[in-house]
């Protein structure tokens, strides 16, 4: 089971990095297409997103080390907290303006965090060495 987890959690972090592209990507469409084109981003954004949550899952059946388990549900906190940002346009639209910020912290950890896990699928009976 600590092997499967390890394998899968190799896989969905690349795909949720590979998402993140695509939704960056959507998002510009948005901006230089026309702003109707944003709902293809908001939707991605949800489509993508049970990634997220599947995450630290696969983090904690792999047994991937304390590191990597709480990175791991930081990419989680981070992609939630931009429906937050996009919710506080009207109210709070400096802190609203946190939501493309946000958008690279996502992406830089969720990168360094797929390029961390080809340990995991080398030599699956190891445990991490970012305890």
């Amino acid at each position: 089971m600590v092997r499967y987890a390890r394998v899968a959690y190799r896989g969905v972090i690349w795909l949720f990095v590979a998402c993140v592209v695509v939704q960056v990507f959507l998002a510009g469409v948005g901006v230089f297409v026309g702003e109707d084109r944003f709902e293809l981003h908001r939707t991605f954004g949800y489509t993508f997103g049970w990634l997220a949550l599947l995450l630290p899952l696969l983090a904690l059946a792999g047994r991937l080390g304390r590191r990597t388990i709480g990175l791991s549900f930081l990419v989680t906190v981070l992609f939630i907290l931009q429906s937050v940002f996009v919710a506080l346009r009207t109210d709070m639209p400096y802190l609203a303006a946190l939501h493309p910020v946000n958008a690279l912290a996502i992406f830089w950890l969720s990168f360094s965090l797929a390029r961390g896990s080809r340990q995991f699928a080398v030599n699956p009976a190891t445990r991490s060495s970012t305890q």
